[in-house]
Formats: structure tokens, sequence, C-alpha cells
């Protein structure tokens, strides 16, 4: 549960951050917590005018909560500690002093919707579907629900949420504002990540740390808001429904 890593190099103004996890980059608490930590070092550090958030592969961008660590989660507590991780990235985005661009080059499930919802700008491949699973598995997008519901709004949001076992595809997500733009092959896609960095990076951060202020105007409550919803998923996730449901979605991947 403990393996993979986050990883963050600043280069020409740009705090790039990497995540990776050998589970499809799935989010454990352990790098959840590291993900938030090191999003505000760089809202915080003044080398960095821009910050680019991405995983590692050319495959899935987020597979969202481990489920390996869900499944050993054993009090509410312990649960609500897990998901609160999820909104502390979030909150950590949200409150970034800096832009934040997603490149999400592959498929993003759960809390991985959340990450490319909460971006400032996200930049996406074409195979970049997207999926609201947690009701399949008994639980909800309740941490991540905010962030997705003010990206693409309460009908494509509940679309998402509802629908929990089908895959949207990228245009789809396009369409509904959850991503800027769609990129054919890998190369293009960094290209245009690399071209809106140097833009922005470029520009008057203060400028751009009071338009971040205007975006995200409505969300101050957040810190509260969020880590209730961690607790309605804590909850959740103790029911027997949630625990089979989980080994049935783990027997299907293995």
């Amino acid at each position: 549960m403990t393996e993979g890593s986050v990883e963050s190099i600043i280069k020409d103004q740009v705090a790039e951050i990497t995540f990776f996890h050998p589970q499809s980059n799935s989010l454990p608490g352990v790098l959840l917590r590291k993900l938030a930590a090191t999003i505000e070092e760089a809202g915080a550090n003044e080398s960095a005018k821009v910050i680019v958030l991405r995983s590692k592969g050319e495959k899935a961008f987020c597979a969202g909560a481990s489920f390996d660590e869900l499944i050993s989660i054993n009090s509410e507590s312990q649960g609500k500690e897990f998901f609160s991780g999820f909104a502390s990235v979030i909150n950590a985005m949200r409150k970034a002093p800096k832009f934040v661009i997603a490149r999400v080059q592959g498929k993003a499930v759960g809390g991985g919707v959340g990450l490319a919802c909460s971006a400032d700008y996200t930049l996406a491949h074409v195979s970049a579907s997207v999926k609201l699973s947690e009701l399949a598995v008994g639980i909800g997008p309740f941490v991540v629900g905010p962030a997705v519901e003010r990206k693409i709004g309460t009908g494509a949001f509940t679309q998402l949420t509802v629908n929990a076992t089908e895959w949207q595809n990228a245009q789809w997500a396009k369409e509904k504002g959850m991503f800027a733009s769609l990129h054919d092959n890998i190369e293009d896609l960094d290209k245009a990540v690399h071209k809106l960095a140097q833009q922005l990076a470029a520009s008057n951060p203060e400028a751009m740390k009071m338009l971040k202020q205007i975006f995200w105007k409505g969300t101050e409550g957040w810190d509260a808001l969020l880590m209730e919803r961690a607790g309605m998923s804590g909850k959740l996730v103790m029911s027997d429904f949630t625990r089979i449901a989980i080994e049935k979605f783990k027997t299907k991947a293995g």
C-alpha cells in the first residue's frame, strides 16, 4: 500500500508535480498526504509561478482510491482519515495562489476525476475517458463531488454519479468543460502543456493570484465541507455492502 511516489521539480518557474503508483496510479493514503503537502509547498515557493500536475506512464491518469487500502479500513474514523486525503489534495489545489494545470494522459476514475476537475486548466489525451465508480462499490463521490459539480455542472455530475459503471469518453468530458483541450498523441499533449505553462510563467503572478481567487469564489467553506463529506464516505466504507462490492471489483481486476 505504501508503494508509489510523488516527485516535484521546479524548472523555468514551473513546478511539475508527478505522482505514481503501480496499480494504475491509484492513491493510497500515504500518497494523498504527500501529494497535498507537495502542492502546498509548490504554492508557497516563489520560484514557481505555475503548477503542473501529472502522473507517470501513458495509460491511466489515476484510478482513484486504492482498493487495497479501502478493504483494510476497520473503523469509521480510519475511513474518514483516508478520504480526508482526497479532501486535502483538492483543497491544496484550490488554495494554491497560482494556477494548477493538469495533464491527463489516460483514464480517470473516481478521485482521478476529482483531480482533473480541481485543476484550473486541464489538458487531456483523446483516450482520457472518465468514470465516477463510487456508487458501484457502495460509497458515492462525496469528497470529489463539489469539485466535479463546480467544473461540469449538476446535470453532468449527476449523470456520472448515477451511471457509475459506464465510461464517458474524453470528448464528452471536453464538452462538459472538464477538459479544455484534447490531443491525439502524447507528444502533442506534452507540447501543449509546456506551451501553456511557459506562457503562464511569464504572466503577472499577482494578476494570476487575483484571478484564482475569483475563479474559486464561493468555495471558502470547503475545508469543513470536504471533511464532512470524508466522514460520509468513511461511514459507508465500513458497510458489508461496500466490502463485498470492493472484493468483487478486485476479483474482476485480477
